[in-house]
């Protein structure tokens, strides 16, 4: 048998992990929040051509800044369109990634019925379909599998979703990344400040448990967990760590702090950092307000420089951090 080097799927096919460049890995393009229920009831078609026009010049901008390669991350059913994002890759001279996976955050609101309903290994077989043919209808394949968790103890979907993402990566060799909702504000008034880290350590032990190492797994918006220690212990496990919300809400300086102090843990080679910018909002006038792609590049990495990262470090970051962790591969626990 013929041995190929692992390689990252993007919606345009796959491409070597070292061609990846500056990655910014976890972006929107285009999403529709509203529950599913009300989406089935009250469908709002939308213009490709509005959403090109809207979203190309915010893309055409991080090109300029250094960017090569997009991970669009919006969920099943929250708004991915994989025909679209097929369209602007090919406009916008960007590589782009898109996922398959479901999304039980959010209340379950973006959730399907039917993942109520599939035993495990159905729910798996339907995302390692999307893999193996295609997703709806196009020979766009995923670039990894999404899934949505709303923190605290996993629920029996929640638990659903890990199992059947742990078969479906041991089958297709596609990174899981599990977005986890931090805690309200009631639960920080009331001083649980470890809502995102309980949903972490539950989905990894039922990954190692099937056979699958923490190096397959992103715990997305780490940043929603204030106990650094967390991140630290998970990172140490071989998990990746994403910080991506930057630009919006906490400060940049607050974003480098959580970056320096898994760097001096020896980490920075687990770290994540992007925006969860962008989001045209279909219904809305225009697509609502928009947020640009660009605070990493004219805010974060300056913020890096002036606290001593050398560009070697921003590269690891950017670069190389990404390229190690998307590449299709089975990540299997080590006996």
């Amino acid at each position: 048998m013929i041995q190929t080097d692992p390689q990252v799927m993007t919606v345009l096919g796959p491409i070597a992990p070292q061609a990846m460049g500056l990655t910014l890995t976890h972006e929107h393009l285009l999403a529709d929040l509203r529950p599913q229920y009300e989406k089935i009831r009250n469908a709002r078609p939308y213009s490709q051509d509005e959403v090109v026009k809207v979203v190309l010049p915010y893309l055409n901008r991080v090109r300029e800044l250094g960017c090569k390669t997009f991970v669009d991350c919006t969920a099943v059913y929250l708004g991915r369109d994989a025909a679209l994002l097929k369209r602007i890759s090919k406009e916008s001279g960007l590589q782009i990634l898109t996922v398959t996976g479901n999304y039980a955050a959010l209340g379950l609101r973006g959730l399907s019925p039917y993942v109520l309903t599939d035993t495990v290994d159905a729910l798996a077989q339907r995302w390692i379909e999307e893999w193996k043919h295609g997703i709806e209808g196009t020979d766009v394949r995923p670039g990894l599998i999404k899934l949505g968790f709303d923190g605290g103890p996993l629920t029996d979907v929640e638990q659903k979703l890990i199992r059947a993402a742990a078969i479906a990566h041991l089958e297709t060799g596609l990174t899981i990344g599990a977005h986890i909702s931090g805690p309200s504000s009631f639960l920080r008034d009331q001083g649980i400040k470890s809502w995102s880290a309980e949903s972490a350590s539950g989905q990894l032990a039922i990954l190692e448990e099937e056979g699958v190492d923490p190096s397959a797994w992103i715990w997305i918006h780490a940043q929603n967990e204030d106990h650094l220690s967390h991140q630290v212990s998970a990172a140490l496990r071989g998990t990746w760590i994403s910080f991506d919300n930057i630009g919006s809400g906490d400060t940049i300086k607050q974003y480098v702090h959580r970056v320096l102090t898994l760097r001096n843990q020896g980490l920075l080679d687990k770290i994540l950092v992007s925006q969860d910018a962008g989001w045209y909002s279909v219904g809305e006038a225009g697509g609502g307000k928009f947020r640009p792609y660009d605070a990493l590049f004219t805010a974060f990495i300056p913020e890096l420089r002036e606290s001593g990262f050398t560009q070697d470090e921003v590269d690891t970051l950017l670069i190389r951090n990404p390229a190690q962790c998307l590449p299709i591969q089975v990540r299997r626990k080590k006996r």
